[in-house]
């Protein structure tokens, strides 16, 4: 069952840690009549960009630099809503825009140009409120998790070595399948790598593509508020919840591992 669109605590100071297992999402400033069963995930799996580092600002860069370099007219609100989608299709859908058809050999030479840029602007990425300590909770109570994202192998180590992780982590990048966000491909890739059902694990992302693609692969999704998103948004496209920072998903990472 999916929550009403909420956040994880309210302005009455509601949180998860005053609840057991089975929890009431507030959603504004009464707690919903619905409660949900929230299990204790058996692996996470989370987004990279926005969600864990903040680089949305600079992917838009580079999308809007590369197509200015190739003539494609480009509107930002429309490149930074389809910021975690697929590369390919993000050029696909912006060229369209512009009554512009790309082959697939220009959609690939299109998205491997964005990334060489966004690997040149990527210099110093910051990790968002959160996430060095929830990964550090998971890896001290021994959840398993792994990273999703659309980027390429090459464009990730940057971003990766913000979290100043102490082991380097599972990363299911683009280039292992044939169809990043919103299809499942990342996200089944993974699980099976964690070596869990689709349906025992969370995805955490800031946008609606992770969402989409969580639905697609019968993952629950948790959206984070980080992004070009709104909770509404990411309700809408499937989150389970929805929290304003990462900080509020420590409770359940801090629990044991069943």
């Amino acid at each position: 069952m999916r929550a009403p669109r909420s956040q994880l605590r309210d302005s009455s100071g509601f949180s998860p840690d005053s609840l057991g297992t089975q929890w009431n999402l507030s959603s504004g400033k009464e707690l919903a009549s619905a409660a949900i069963n929230l299990e204790q995930p058996a692996a996470w799996i989370f987004d990279l960009d926005g969600t864990l580092v903040d680089t949305v600002e600079t992917r838009i860069a580079a999308w809007l630099r590369t197509f200015e370099e190739r003539g494609i007219p480009a509107d930002r609100a429309q490149v930074a809503n389809l910021i975690g989608s697929d590369g390919r299709r993000l050029a696909r859908v912006v060229a369209a825009a512009a009554s512009q058809t790309l082959s697939s050999d220009r959609e690939e030479e299109i998205d491997r140009r964005s990334g060489e840029i966004y690997s040149d602007l990527n210099t110093d990425p910051k990790a968002l409120p959160g996430a060095v300590q929830l990964l550090k909770a998971l890896d001290e109570h021994r959840h398993p998790w792994a990273i999703a994202t659309s980027s390429r192998r090459e464009q990730v180590g940057a971003s990766v070595k913000a979290l100043t992780l102490a082991a380097p982590p599972i990363i299911i990048d683009g280039s292992r399948v044939e169809h990043a966000k919103p299809a499942p491909d990342l996200l089944l890739v993974a699980a099976s790598e964690l070596g869990v059902e689709p349906s025992r694990g969370w995805y955490v992302g800031d946008a609606i593509w992770d969402m989409q693609a969580a639905a697609a692969a019968g993952m629950p999704a948790v959206g984070v508020v980080s992004g070009s998103a709104t909770a509404d948004e990411l309700t809408g496209a499937g989150a389970l919840f929805t929290v304003k920072a990462l900080t509020e998903l420590l409770p359940f990472a801090r629990r044991a591992r069943r």
